[in-house]
């Protein structure tokens, strides 16, 4: 049993959350902390002068409030939204929240896979703790 889990949550696909949230309840003590994480990307500066001025406040509010939502489906659960790529950010993460399990969605692999990595790839190879792969 693990006391303390991470669910990275990425609202930009298509991958569901609801098994990782199971497999959180399942593996989890009741007296666990479980972690909905989600990370904002870096906005390019290129682009962000194409934005409107409060998108990204606005953007990061709409992420926390369903995240918390979210987080209320889970005993112990606690909703973080944090800045950064992917991938390091979730590592930095973890690294200073010492969680003792990851569970993480990822997608089947494709050509950009191969050459780039994905957020899923780069937590399994780097993560100091055990990590769940959902698929």
């Amino acid at each position: 049993m693990y006391h303390n889990i991470l669910i990275p949550v990425s609202f930009d696909s298509e991958r569901d959350v609801t098994a990782p949230m199971k497999l959180a309840e399942i593996l989890g003590t009741p007296e666990g902390q479980v972690t909905l994480l989600h990370v904002v990307e870096h906005i390019p500066g290129y682009a962000i002068s194409y934005m409107p001025e409060d998108y990204l406040t606005e953007a990061r509010t709409a992420v926390q409030t369903e995240l918390e939502a979210m987080a209320a489906k889970l005993p112990n659960a606690r909703a973080v939204v944090i800045e950064g790529h992917s991938g390091r950010s979730i590592l930095d993460w973890a690294e200073t929240n010492k969680p003792d399990l990851i569970i993480v969605a990822s997608h089947r692999p494709g050509m950009q896979d191969l050459l780039l990595g994905s957020t899923a790839t780069q937590v399994v190879r780097h993560a100091k703790c055990a990590v769940h792969v959902v698929r």
